[in-house]
């Protein structure tokens, strides 16, 4: 958008915007504000397809029995995590996709590349037969899901004013977050009505919606030529102590969001079946069952962690993203000790978790659900607030701290995601463990989220407004988070 004068138009070259300029509120006033829209509404639908092929294993292996597929829950808990290390790997380089191509190009390229691992997914599921390292692979490609979140919100960063970017940025996240529910909503519908081993049926339904995301970016998205970032920024970045910072903060809250979104449908699944085990079905009428059960309640979690999202932005304009990250660990804590406690009084009982105790677990993973996204929301909003005050105080312009913020988005959203792997690397631990449950990994959460609160306290809240000083720079500057 043009500087000079209040209603200078928008100059474009083909689908190239020229002038891009948040800031400047009279522009944004006269027709900005509609251009960010529209990218906004089409970035949020690609990064939704995104998320879903994403997380499209996390319901896969609710049709998966055992005596068909031959794949354990140690298994399947390493299923899952392999397209989460693999988003999470590249969430780095699509840091960088939109700068170096256009958000409009790289958004049609990156939801073209999901029809590989949706149509794997497809042949495979029909294949009970293929080898577990071949699965594995498969799982492994729909990792290119889980770098879409990088490049897009990496692009709505650019496109919004500092002042709008914490809803912005919420909605752009939960609105792709959301793919998470939405593909396990499709999977208990197909569950329900064609049964547990028609899993053909949710991969074809994404290959449509692949296109429709793609023909959607096509025609009603823009590339800014003015965006810039480079690999030496992911360096300079790290300089920053806050970087470190938030990059652990988003393992606790994202990690989180992710990890039991892949892992929840799972860990229900296990419970329904010990307790279908004596119930007079066939093996493989509990299974299907079982998966039924856990695909009726395993979408709860991650739609409302999704919705809650956007509002974990819009309070940290408000409040400060400080205070909201630190209530979300508080309230994290509390849904691990639901879990702990249910855990322990479960281990101790004998047979399958009684009526009580799975409604307790239910509870705490909502809990768990609901303030994860709120703090995925205001962790997020930290970092343009760090970054436009380092740049005010060291005599920086607006494009460093829009190049910052958006290196940071892409390391933390990298790191975070590993958070995803770890969880369920350490639920797969724990089942194998004497107990064979999972309580040894909700006290491992439980510790974890203590960490987490202190540290936010300590770098965020104790001081009356919080951000400390890089550890190597000499810069003081603060800003309200």
């Amino acid at each position: 958008m043009a500087n000079d004068t209040a209603t200078a138009p928008i100059a474009r070259r083909g689908r190239w915007i020229e002038n891009w300029d948040p800031e400047d509120v009279a522009a944004w006033d006269n027709g900005g504000a509609k251009v960010a829209r529209r990218n906004l509404i089409w970035s949020v639908v690609a990064e939704h397809v995104g998320f879903s092929v994403w997380s499209i294993w996390s319901v896969m292996v609710l049709f998966m029995p055992q005596n068909v597929y031959h794949i354990d829950a140690a298994g399947k808990f390493f299923l899952v995590a392999m397209p989460t290390l693999v988003g999470a790997v590249l969430r780095l380089p699509y840091t960088f996709a939109t700068a170096w191509f256009g958000g409009r190009n790289w958004t049609i390229f990156s939801a073209l590349v999901l029809a590989i691992p949706t149509a794997l997914t497809l042949y495979f599921m029909g294949h009970p037969e293929t080898s577990y390292t071949t699965f594995m692979i498969v799982a492994a490609v729909a990792g290119f899901g889980g770098g879409n979140f990088a490049s897009s919100m990496t692009n709505i960063n650019a496109f919004y004013p500092q002042r709008f970017k914490g809803w912005a940025l919420g909605l752009n996240a939960g609105g792709g977050n959301i793919g998470v529910p939405v593909i396990q909503v499709i999977g208990l519908l197909v569950i329900s009505t064609a049964g547990n081993r028609s899993p053909h049926w949710v991969a074809a339904i994404y290959l449509v919606l692949i296109a429709f995301a793609a023909v959607g970016a096509a025609l009603f998205m823009d590339n800014l030529a003015n965006q810039r970032t480079d690999g030496r920024s992911l360096i300079d970045v790290m300089k920053y102590r806050d970087s470190w910072i938030i990059a652990f903060l988003y393992i606790g809250t994202f990690g989180s969001f992710i990890g039991f979104s892949f892992a929840f449908g799972q860990v229900l699944q296990l419970n329904f079946l010990a307790g279908l085990t004596h119930s007079g079905l066939t093996p493989a009428q509990a299974a299907a069952q079982a998966s039924l059960h856990a695909a009726q309640i395993a979408f709860i979690g991650p739609l409302l962690g999704s919705l809650t999202r956007p509002v974990g932005g819009w309070l940290s304009d408000r409040v400060g993203g400080g205070k909201i990250t630190l209530y979300a660990f508080v309230a994290m804590i509390f849904g691990a000790g639901i879990l702990v406690t249910a855990g322990t009084i479960d281990d101790r009982a004998a047979g399958a978790p009684s009526g009580t105790i799975m409604s307790a677990y239910v509870i705490g993973f909502i809990i768990l659900f609901v303030v994860s996204g709120l703090g995925n929301g205001s962790v997020y909003k930290m970092i343009p607030s760090i970054f436009a005050a380092k740049a005010h105080s060291a005599g920086h312009d607006e494009t460093w701290s829009r190049t910052m913020s958006g290196a940071l988005i892409g390391v933390a959203g990298a790191i975070g995601a590993l958070g995803g792997v770890a969880i369920n690397l350490v639920l797969r631990a724990s089942y194998l463990s004497a107990a064979k449950s999972a309580t040894m990994a909700f006290w491992v959460f439980l510790a974890f989220y203590v960490v987490c609160a202190v540290v936010t306290w300590y770098a965020y809240v104790r001081r009356p407004v919080g951000v400390p000083a890089p550890a190597m720079s000499n810069s003081k500057d603060q800003v309200a988070v």
